[in-house]
This record gives structure tokens, C-alpha cells and sequence, in this order.
């Protein structure tokens, strides 16, 4: 993507190289005493802005309770999560809630649509939800269609989710994460629920976002969608045991 006089390549380096959102020393144990469980275990490292950021490893590895603990969904035992700069346990649950709707896109596995909208009215609700930031009431209908385009889901708009695939439900999904404008989307396991043609389909969607500038944080058990990261992260038990591009494990502190 060019911008601003940028060759592509430069561009890429750049975007690659700044960290969005940095993790030092993340822990997240359920229960006490003889019943306490240590999901993750101390985790540090970074998800460079503008890349597209895997988080892979076997059920029960912790991924999608470290995606809770990145989005504010979820607070950590001890450690931090610093996300543009600032810290998430600085924040109540309710400035939790419209930082949420105003700057992370979130793509569920199981689509979460309201199966009595259509896919415009349920992308017109994130943006009532979100707060609708940046747009108009005026603009709404205009800006759902917009994102729907952008996910080529256009010829969908009118119709309920019960009228759709799976991979055209997700399609909608992801068109609803973009809706607000966030600077990054995350998505649990978002292939997690579709055939293999519609899952390769729905990925190269969320991977196309990068292009338009935005950091895409996905969870996955596939090792075949988990290579195509430009940076990530492997988990197991609860401890990272792989990482590469520019999510550099740095034991002390910040990523920089």
C-alpha cells in the first residue's frame, strides 16, 4: 500500500517494526488454594502494528484466554497489557467497554450475529454499540455497505443470518469488526467453525486488512493458517514456545 510518498516495501518495514500492543511478564490463574490453575504464565512480547499476528498452539494452551486479556475482556493475575501506550488495567469496566467498541474489531468463531437483523442492520448495530465514533447517523447505512464491499459481501446485505453460509456469516462478521474503524481486529479461532474452502476464503479476508493498515490478531490450532503470520507467537501450557517476525520475547521489559 502507498502512502504519504512511502515506496510499499518502506512502508511494510515500518509498520512491521512499531509495536501496537506490548505484554511484560502476563499471568492468568483461575481458583486458589489446591483448585488454582495457572492458565499463562508469564508472557512477554509484542504485536508490531500493521501485522498479521498469530497466536497458535493445541487446545488448552491459553490462546484464547490471552486474546480475553489483549482486548480488556479479561484482567491478568499479575503482568500488564499496554495497548497504543496505555496501560488496560488503568481502565474501569465501562471505559473498557467504549475503548472496545471505538478501537478493537472483534470476529467470534461461532459469528455471534442476530439472527432476526439482516447483515446491514447487524453492522448498523456495532456502529449504535461502538458509539459510533467518526460517523453519523446519516452515514450509517452508507458506511455498513462500505464495509460489507470490503469483505465482498455486498449482495448479502438484506439477508438474515439464517440465509447465509458459514463462511458468508463470518464475512459478515468481519465487515461488522471493521465497521467502527479500529486499528485492530481480533478474531478467536475464525476458520475454527467452516469447511476448508471457506475457511482458506475467509482468512485471506482478514488477511487482506493488513493492506488497508490494520493489525489483525487471530487465534488458531492450524499450523498451516498459524505459517502464514508475518509475526506470532506459539503457546503450550500456558508458556510461549516459539515466536518469530517482530514478536521478540524480551525476559526484562517493554518491547522496543
Amino acid at each position: 500500500m502507498h502512502v504519504g510518498g512511502d515506496t510499499p516495501t518502506q512502508q511494510t518495514v515500518a509498520d512491521v517494526r512499531a509495536p501496537l500492543i506490548e505484554v511484560e511478564q502476563l499471568t492468568r490463574v483461575f481458583g486458589a488454594g489446591e483448585q488454582k490453575v495457572t492458565v499463562l504464565n508469564g508472557l512477554t512480547f509484542c504485536v508490531p502494528a500493521g501485522s498479521l499476528f498469530g497466536i497458535n498452539g493445541p487446545s488448552g494452551s491459553g490462546k484464547s484466554t490471552l486474546l480475553h486479556l489483549l482486548t480488556g475482556l479479561d484482567r491478568p493475575s499479575s503482568g500488564r497489557v499496554v495497548f497504543g501506550g496505555e496501560e488496560l488495567r488503568a481502565r474501569t469496566e465501562n471505559q473498557l467497554a467504549r475503548w472496545r467498541g471505538r478501537h478493537v474489531g472483534i470476529v467470534f468463531q461461532f459469528f455471534q450475529l442476530i439472527p432476526t437483523l439482516t447483515a446491514l442492520e447487524n453492522i448498523m448495530l456495532a456502529l449504535e454499540l461502538g458509539g459510533a465514533g467518526k460517523f453519523s447517523r446519516g452515514q450509517w447505512r452508507e458506511r455498513g455497505m462500505a464495509c460489507l464491499a470490503q469483505v465482498g459481501a455486498a449482495d448479502f446485505a438484506n439477508r438474515v443470518p439464517a440465509k447465509l453460509s458459514g463462511g458468508q456469516q463470518q464475512r459478515i462478521a468481519i465487515a461488522r469488526s471493521l465497521v467502527n474503524d479500529p486499528a485492530v481486529i481480533v478474531a478467536d479461532e475464525p476458520t475454527g467453525n467452516l469447511d476448508s474452502r471457506a475457511a482458506h476464503d475467509v482468512f485471506d479476508a482478514l488477511a487482506g486488512l493488513t493492506a488497508q493498515r490494520k493489525t489483525v490478531v487471530f487465534v488458531t490450532h492450524a499450523t498451516e493458517l498459524a505459517s502464514r503470520s508475518t509475526a506470532g507467537i506459539e503457546l503450550l501450557d500456558g508458556r510461549i514456545v516459539a515466536q518469530h517476525g517482530g514478536a521478540t520475547v524480551i525476559p526484562e521489559s517493554a518491547c522496543s
